[in-house]
C-alpha cells in the first residue's frame, strides 16, 4: 500500500489507491484529485441501500466512505511507515444519503508526532448541504522516527 502512496505522490494521481483494499473496491470507493483537492467519491451501486423504501444509503457505507476519505488524506498528506491506524471516529448523519454518488473531503486539523486528528465532510450534488460528518483520530508512524 505504502509503494502505491509514493507512487502516487510522484505521479500526482491518486485514482489508484482506491484499489490498493479490497474493501474500498467492494464499496466503490476511491479517491481523485481531478479538481485540484483530495476527494474521496463513493460511486453509487444497489448493494449500498440500506433503506430500500426511500430509498436511502445506508450508515455504514457512508461511515466507511467518511473514513475511508480520512484515511486516503492522511497517506497523501504525511509520509508514514505504516497505513494510519484509526484511534476513534465520531460520525454526524445530517440527511439521507440519496441512491446517487457521494464525495467526500477530509481536512487534518491538528498534526501531533504519533496522532492526527481529521475532519471530513460527505456531500452529494451540493457541497453546502452535507449529508454527513466526522471527526477522526489517527495514529501514524512518522518516517523519520
Amino acid at each position: 500500500m505504502l509503494d502505491l502512496v509514493a507512487d502516487a505522490r510522484r505521479s500526482g494521481d491518486v485514482t489508484g489507491l482506491g484499489a490498493a483494499t479490497p474493501y474500498t473496491r467492494y464499496m466503490n470507493i476511491a479517491p481523485e484529485n481531478s479538481t485540484g483537492e483530495l476527494l474521496t467519491r463513493m460511486r453509487y451501486d444497489p448493494k449500498l441501500i440500506g433503506n430500500i423504501m426511500l430509498p436511502a444509503l445506508h450508515g455504514g457505507t457512508i461511515g466507511a466512505l467518511l473514513e475511508a476519505a480520512a484515511i486516503f488524506q492522511v497517506l497523501w498528506e504525511i509520509e508514514t511507515i505504516a497505513v494510519p491506524k484509526i484511534i476513534t471516529i465520531t460520525v454526524d448523519y445530517l440527511r439521507s444519503g440519496r441512491p446517487v454518488d457521494t464525495l467526500a473531503r477530509a481536512v487534518l486539523t491538528k498534526q501531533g508526532r504519533r496522532v492526527v486528528n481529521v475532519a471530513v465532510e460527505a456531500w452529494q450534488d451540493d457541497r453546502s448541504r452535507p449529508i454527513a460528518s466526522a471527526n477522526a483520530h489517527f495514529l501514524v508512524s512518522p518516517r523519520d522516527e
